[in-house]
């Protein structure tokens, strides 16, 4: 089973640019698509974008499309999240996860092997 942990969260200012990562253990990381979540407090965890296993195809929700860039290093094990325009409804617990499957898809079911998340705040 692939273990997941993030990092690089952190406080900025709106407009202005992060990037997380998710580093994974296990080979079997290559062979998932991957995804990130986020979940703001008294909010439902909700999709951000996902990656499959080639790193070839990508996936936005609307609310991050133009702003956020997926991608992956699959010789590192790790995936990540640049998030550039930062605005406050940014604000949220970032998580990633594996995908059962090696297609995109911005259903929560679709994910398992979920990391313990890292906190993203943005200030206005």
């Amino acid at each position: 089973q692939v273990q997941l942990v993030e990092s690089g969260g952190g406080l900025v200012q709106a407009g202005e640019s992060l990037r997380i990562s998710c580093a994974a253990s296990g080979r079997a990381f290559i062979t998932y698509t991957m995804g990130w979540f986020r979940q703001a407090p008294g909010k439902e965890r909700e999709f951000v974008a996902c990656i499959t296993s080639s790193g070839t195809t990508t996936y936005y929700a609307d609310s991050v499309k133009g702003r956020f860039t997926i991608s992956r290093d699959n010789t590192k094990n790790i995936l990540y999240l640049q998030m550039m325009n930062l605005k406050s409804e940014d604000t949220a617990v970032y998580y990633c996860a594996t995908s059962t499957t090696d297609r995109t898809s911005a259903r929560i079911g679709t994910y398992f092997n979920w990391g313990q998340g890292t906190q993203v705040t943005v200030s206005s």
